[in-house]
């Protein structure tokens, strides 16, 4: 299945990787001839800047020429940080680590946002243990304090630690908490478009600063999701030949490979 790249996320991860070393704004005319090599418009950079804008994540400044541009606002840049833990530094979790639960009640009059609790949990990686009641690993739990804060949600939720003691089987019931056949087909999606890429540059693959930024935001902004698919579980409750562990790789390798090349083009 070909990959989805929309403007709005494309702008995300070009902030993300490189927009909020700025000391100031990106210039408006820089966005779009940056999207343009990723195949993205004008007329669609300045209205996913506008979306962007309106949900607080953008905030429109002055460069220091006088030039219209949008910086990062501070939730966009809670958001990155956060983004960065799970993007670059996944590590090898342990089931020692234990689980963060979010046990939530809303009342029956504020009961969309009972949606939104279960859509934003499900978004961070979140489980589903039973009614209310939603599981995660551990080191997740201080990005979702920061989100159930942003989002005016932590009235309505309890977070607690701790590990699992049965009945089931823990890997019987993580296999139950997340639809892991889902996960997996994700990863390979990403293996099958990004790996060739990979091999290619790790072959003396000549390419030009702009190639190098354009397979390295491409690369990026598929990555970027995948962490908040897969939450990251012990390697001893997954089934055998998960493919996680090998996207990581590709998508760190490429890392190492192209993102320093990509910079030289932006500052270009």
């Amino acid at each position: 299945m070909a990959e989805q790249h929309t403007p709005r996320s494309l702008i995300v991860t070009f902030y993300g990787a490189y927009g909020r070393e700025r000391p100031g704004p990106v210039p408006v005319s820089e966005l779009i001839r940056l999207l343009a090599v990723l195949g993205v418009d004008a007329p669609s950079v300045r209205s996913s800047v506008s979306r962007l804008k309106r949900r607080g994540l953008l905030v429109p400044a002055r460069t220091d020429d006088g030039s219209a541009g949008y910086a990062l606002s501070d939730d966009a840049r809670q958001l990155l940080d956060d983004g960065d833990r799970r993007i670059y530094d996944r590590g090898s979790p342990l089931l020692s680590d234990g689980w963060v639960l979010a046990v939530f009640s809303v009342p029956e009059a504020e009961r969309h946002k009972r949606h939104l609790l279960r859509s934003r949990l499900g978004r961070l990686g979140f489980g589903s243990a039973a009614p209310g009641v939603w599981i995660a690993p551990a080191r997740l739990h201080e990005e979702t304090r920061h989100t159930l804060r942003r989002l005016q949600l932590d009235p309505y939720v309890e977070l607690f630690r701790g590990e699992h003691l049965g009945f089931a089987a823990t890997e019987e019931a993580v296999a139950r908490w997340w639809d892991l056949g889902a996960i997996a087909k994700e990863h390979d999606e990403f293996l099958d478009v990004h790996e060739p890429v990979l091999r290619a540059w790790s072959a003396g693959h000549t390419g030009t600063p702009e190639d190098a930024y354009r397979d390295y935001l491409l690369a990026l902004d598929s990555w970027r999701r995948l962490p908040y698919v897969d939450p990251g579980l012990p390697a001893e409750l997954l089934p055998e030949g998960w493919p996680g562990g090998r996207s990581a790789e590709v998508f760190a390798r490429l890392h190492e490979l192209l993102r320093d090349a990509g910079a030289a083009f932006v500052q270009s």
